[in-house]
């Protein structure tokens, strides 16, 4: 079975072992997450592969990280991640890419990610659940954060943190690769 078989497999299994054990139907969640029931339909029977921006809005609607979605293995409470496991959900032709390196419920999602973003490019965020926050440090080069409409500039060796509740974009204006670590805390529904 290939990776993309194996996820599409573990987020088929996952969103709709969530959404039983909070009690939703189709479309509570369907409403939560703001995407049409077919879609849902069609994910929990293994017959698409939904664009990460799905994946992050049935995560939110369900108050879990997207590793949970993804997990094709029920571990230990310690879990080690080796490279060649963590999952790249994004990239381009250039270069650009997030991984997501790790995750977990505590008592929210938690997740951590690996970014790079070549000069020139970037990426947006719709907004997140309130309370949620994300903590961003800039390894190499210098991060454009744009939140809410207002630009703030994040060089190399510069941490930064925001409520990711507003739309969010990460943007590399500069003429060097950007890296930079996030981490996005999400709050547990309720």
């Amino acid at each position: 079975m290939s990776d993309l078989d194996l996820l599409t497999q573990s987020l088929a299994r996952n969103v709709k072992r969530c959404r039983s054990e909070r009690g939703f139907t189709l479309e509570a969640l369907a409403a939560r997450a703001g995407v049409s029931r077919g879609m849902l339909i069609q994910i929990e029977q293994a017959r698409t592969n939904p664009s990460l921006g799905t994946v992050v809005k049935i995560g939110d609607a369900l108050g879990v990280s997207i590793t949970t979605l993804l997990d094709y293995e029920q571990g230990p409470k310690v879990r080690i991640v080796p490279p060649e496991q963590a999952v790249r959900l994004w990239h381009t032709e250039a270069g650009s890419f997030n991984r997501l390196l790790a995750g977990t419920e505590a008592p929210g999602p938690l997740e951590m990610w690996q970014w790079r973003l070549m000069p020139g490019e970037g990426s947006s965020s719709d907004p997140h659940p309130a309370g949620t926050v994300e903590l961003i440090h800039v390894t190499a080069g210098e991060l454009t954060l744009v939140v809410d409409g207002t630009e703030y500039r994040v060089p190399a060796g510069t941490s930064a943190s925001f409520e990711a509740n507003a739309t969010h974009a990460y943007r590399n204006e500069g003429d060097e690769p950007l890296e930079m670590t996030m981490t996005v805390s999400v709050p547990a529904v309720r």
